[in-house]
Protein backbone atom coordinates (compact mmCIF):
# COMPACT_ATOMS: atom_id res chain seq x y z
CA UNK A 1 0.00 0.00 0.00
CA UNK A 2 2.72 2.49 1.04
CA UNK A 3 4.62 2.00 -2.32
CA UNK A 4 1.17 2.73 -4.46
CA UNK A 5 0.82 5.35 -2.85
CA UNK A 6 4.06 6.49 -3.72
CA UNK A 7 3.93 5.72 -6.93
CA UNK A 8 0.52 7.60 -7.46
CA UNK A 9 2.00 10.82 -5.95
CA UNK A 10 5.31 10.64 -8.06
CA UNK A 11 3.47 10.30 -11.33
CA UNK A 12 1.22 13.40 -9.94
CA UNK A 13 4.41 15.51 -10.12
CA UNK A 14 5.33 14.25 -13.04
CA UNK A 15 8.48 11.93 -11.91
CA UNK A 16 9.72 9.23 -13.86
CA UNK A 17 9.99 6.24 -11.76
CA UNK A 18 12.14 3.25 -13.13
CA UNK A 19 11.02 -0.53 -12.13
CA UNK A 20 12.50 -3.64 -11.89
CA UNK A 21 12.73 -4.94 -15.07
CA UNK A 22 13.41 -1.71 -16.99
CA UNK A 23 9.14 -0.45 -16.93
CA UNK A 24 8.62 2.92 -16.44
CA UNK A 25 5.85 5.14 -14.91
CA UNK A 26 5.60 8.77 -15.89
CA UNK A 27 2.81 11.00 -16.15
CA UNK A 28 0.86 11.80 -19.46
CA UNK A 29 1.83 15.50 -18.65
CA UNK A 30 4.96 14.15 -20.45
CA UNK A 31 3.71 13.80 -24.22
CA UNK A 32 4.55 9.79 -24.23
CA UNK A 33 1.74 6.89 -23.77
CA UNK A 34 0.19 7.34 -20.27
CA UNK A 35 1.37 4.22 -17.89
CA UNK A 36 -1.80 4.79 -15.65
CA UNK A 37 -5.13 5.75 -15.66
CA UNK A 38 -8.25 6.37 -13.52
CA UNK A 39 -11.77 4.87 -12.98
CA UNK A 40 -13.70 6.24 -10.40
CA UNK A 41 -16.96 4.35 -8.84
CA UNK A 42 -19.46 5.10 -6.14
CA UNK A 43 -20.82 1.72 -4.23
CA UNK A 44 -21.76 3.47 -0.95
CA UNK A 45 -19.52 3.39 1.93
CA UNK A 46 -16.17 4.10 0.43
CA UNK A 47 -14.24 2.39 3.29
CA UNK A 48 -16.14 -1.23 1.78
CA UNK A 49 -15.04 -0.17 -2.04
CA UNK A 50 -11.26 0.11 -1.62
CA UNK A 51 -10.56 -3.63 -0.29
CA UNK A 52 -11.87 -5.35 -3.87
CA UNK A 53 -9.42 -3.40 -5.26
CA UNK A 54 -6.70 -2.86 -3.53
CA UNK A 55 -5.82 -6.88 -3.92
CA UNK A 56 -6.15 -6.75 -7.72
CA UNK A 57 -2.67 -7.02 -9.55
CA UNK A 58 -2.42 -3.69 -12.03
CA UNK A 59 -4.28 -1.36 -9.30
CA UNK A 60 -1.62 0.89 -8.27
CA UNK A 61 -3.64 3.14 -5.56
CA UNK A 62 -7.11 3.34 -4.42
CA UNK A 63 -8.50 7.05 -2.56
CA UNK A 64 -11.34 7.06 -1.27
CA UNK A 65 -13.71 10.89 -1.14
CA UNK A 66 -16.43 12.66 -2.60
CA UNK A 67 -17.89 13.57 -6.65
CA UNK A 68 -20.38 14.40 -8.30
CA UNK A 69 -22.02 17.33 -6.32
CA UNK A 70 -21.25 20.78 -6.77
CA UNK A 71 -20.15 22.09 -3.18
CA UNK A 72 -16.87 23.21 -3.47
CA UNK A 73 -14.31 20.88 -0.62
CA UNK A 74 -16.75 19.35 1.39
CA UNK A 75 -16.13 17.53 4.47
CA UNK A 76 -17.43 14.31 5.40
CA UNK A 77 -19.98 16.08 7.86
CA UNK A 78 -21.24 17.99 5.06
CA UNK A 79 -21.26 14.89 2.76
CA UNK A 80 -23.18 12.53 5.56
CA UNK A 81 -25.91 15.53 5.44
CA UNK A 82 -26.78 14.88 2.15
CA UNK A 83 -26.53 18.57 1.39
CA UNK A 84 -24.10 18.85 -1.17
CA UNK A 85 -24.93 16.49 -4.21
CA UNK A 86 -22.04 14.41 -3.41
CA UNK A 87 -21.77 10.69 -3.20
CA UNK A 88 -18.88 8.32 -1.49
CA UNK A 89 -16.62 7.40 -4.20
CA UNK A 90 -13.23 5.36 -4.61
CA UNK A 91 -10.44 6.70 -7.27
CA UNK A 92 -8.21 4.32 -8.56
CA UNK A 93 -5.32 4.25 -10.56
CA UNK A 94 -4.48 1.51 -12.58
CA UNK A 95 -1.61 0.29 -15.18
CA UNK A 96 -4.20 -0.62 -17.71
CA UNK A 97 -1.26 -2.82 -19.82
CA UNK A 98 -2.08 -5.25 -16.35
CA UNK A 99 -5.70 -4.92 -15.94
CA UNK A 100 -8.57 -3.56 -18.14
CA UNK A 101 -11.02 -1.49 -17.25
CA UNK A 102 -13.74 -3.88 -17.74
CA UNK A 103 -12.69 -5.83 -14.97
CA UNK A 104 -12.34 -3.01 -12.70
CA UNK A 105 -16.45 -2.79 -13.68
CA UNK A 106 -16.85 -6.37 -13.02
CA UNK A 107 -15.45 -5.98 -9.63
CA UNK A 108 -17.51 -2.73 -9.37
CA UNK A 109 -20.65 -4.26 -9.76
CA UNK A 110 -19.99 -7.64 -7.71
CA UNK A 111 -19.93 -5.02 -4.68
CA UNK A 112 -22.89 -2.87 -4.73
CA UNK A 113 -26.49 -3.16 -5.12
CA UNK A 114 -27.33 -1.96 -8.25
CA UNK A 115 -31.20 -2.32 -8.10
CA UNK A 116 -31.77 0.26 -4.96
CA UNK A 117 -31.66 4.36 -5.81
CA UNK A 118 -30.14 5.99 -2.94
CA UNK A 119 -29.39 3.48 -0.52
CA UNK A 120 -25.85 0.52 -0.22
CA UNK A 121 -27.42 -1.84 2.28
CA UNK A 122 -27.59 0.02 5.79
CA UNK A 123 -26.80 3.27 4.37
CA UNK A 124 -29.47 5.49 3.29
CA UNK A 125 -29.49 8.79 1.42
CA UNK A 126 -27.94 9.99 -2.04
CA UNK A 127 -24.76 10.34 -0.69
CA UNK A 128 -24.54 6.56 -0.98
CA UNK A 129 -26.28 6.14 -4.20
CA UNK A 130 -24.20 4.42 -6.88
CA UNK A 131 -22.58 5.60 -9.75
CA UNK A 132 -19.71 5.00 -12.07
CA UNK A 133 -18.32 8.26 -13.06
CA UNK A 134 -16.37 7.89 -16.64
CA UNK A 135 -12.98 9.41 -17.40
CA UNK A 136 -13.40 9.29 -21.52
CA UNK A 137 -15.42 8.24 -24.19
CA UNK A 138 -14.59 4.51 -24.12
CA UNK A 139 -15.17 4.14 -20.11
CA UNK A 140 -18.65 5.83 -21.12
CA UNK A 141 -19.09 3.35 -23.89
CA UNK A 142 -17.89 -0.07 -21.60
CA UNK A 143 -19.85 1.14 -18.89
CA UNK A 144 -23.03 1.32 -20.95
CA UNK A 145 -22.76 -1.83 -22.42
CA UNK A 146 -21.73 -3.56 -18.79
CA UNK A 147 -25.05 -1.83 -17.58
CA UNK A 148 -26.67 -3.57 -20.72
CA UNK A 149 -25.52 -6.83 -19.90
CA UNK A 150 -26.41 -6.68 -16.43
CA UNK A 151 -30.06 -5.75 -16.61
CA UNK A 152 -30.88 -9.30 -18.58
CA UNK A 153 -29.54 -11.27 -15.00
CA UNK A 154 -32.66 -8.96 -12.97
CA UNK A 155 -36.19 -8.51 -13.38
CA UNK A 156 -36.12 -5.14 -11.67
CA UNK A 157 -33.97 -1.92 -13.16
CA UNK A 158 -30.78 -0.97 -12.87
CA UNK A 159 -30.35 2.58 -11.15
CA UNK A 160 -26.68 2.55 -11.09
CA UNK A 161 -25.98 6.21 -12.87
CA UNK A 162 -23.08 6.57 -15.16
CA UNK A 163 -22.22 9.89 -15.71
CA UNK A 164 -19.10 12.19 -16.58
CA UNK A 165 -16.29 12.55 -13.86
CA UNK A 166 -16.67 15.83 -12.22
CA UNK A 167 -13.78 17.11 -9.60
CA UNK A 168 -12.59 14.90 -6.58
CA UNK A 169 -12.19 15.82 -3.46
CA UNK A 170 -10.00 13.34 -1.50
CA UNK A 171 -11.46 12.51 1.86
CA UNK A 172 -9.82 12.91 5.03
CA UNK A 173 -7.04 11.04 6.07
CA UNK A 174 -8.85 9.05 8.42
CA UNK A 175 -10.84 7.61 5.88
CA UNK A 176 -7.96 6.03 3.56
CA UNK A 177 -7.44 2.58 4.26
CA UNK A 178 -9.84 2.72 6.92
CA UNK A 179 -9.85 -1.30 6.55
CA UNK A 180 -6.27 -1.25 7.53
CA UNK A 181 -6.23 0.66 10.04
CA UNK A 182 -9.01 -0.06 11.87
CA UNK A 183 -9.87 -3.54 11.21
CA UNK A 184 -12.43 -5.11 13.94
CA UNK A 185 -14.19 -1.48 13.42
CA UNK A 186 -14.72 -1.93 9.97
CA UNK A 187 -15.81 -5.48 9.75
CA UNK A 188 -17.83 -4.62 12.68
CA UNK A 189 -19.20 -1.91 10.57
CA UNK A 190 -19.24 -4.18 7.21
CA UNK A 191 -21.35 -7.33 9.37
CA UNK A 192 -23.53 -4.70 10.65
CA UNK A 193 -24.57 -3.14 7.62
CA UNK A 194 -25.89 -6.22 5.68
CA UNK A 195 -23.21 -5.60 2.97
CA UNK A 196 -22.37 -9.13 2.47
CA UNK A 197 -25.26 -10.18 3.42
CA UNK A 198 -27.41 -8.71 0.26
CA UNK A 199 -24.04 -8.93 -2.10
CA UNK A 200 -24.95 -13.32 -2.00
CA UNK A 201 -28.49 -12.25 -2.27
CA UNK A 202 -27.45 -10.69 -5.52
CA UNK A 203 -24.52 -12.11 -6.89
CA UNK A 204 -24.19 -15.90 -5.10
CA UNK A 205 -21.16 -16.96 -2.39
CA UNK A 206 -18.52 -15.98 -5.49
CA UNK A 207 -19.43 -12.15 -4.69
CA UNK A 208 -16.88 -9.67 -3.49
Amino acid sequence: MKLRKFLNLALSIGVILLLPGGAAYAASQTGGPAATAKATFAGGCFWCMEPPYDKLDGVISTISGYAGGKTKNPTYEEVSRGTTGHTEVVQITYDPNKITYEKLLEVFWRNVDPLTPNRQFCDVGSQYRTAIFYHDETQKRLAEESKKALAKRFKEPIVTEIVAASEFYPAEDYHQDYYIKNPLRYKYYRYNCGRDQRLEVLWGPAAK
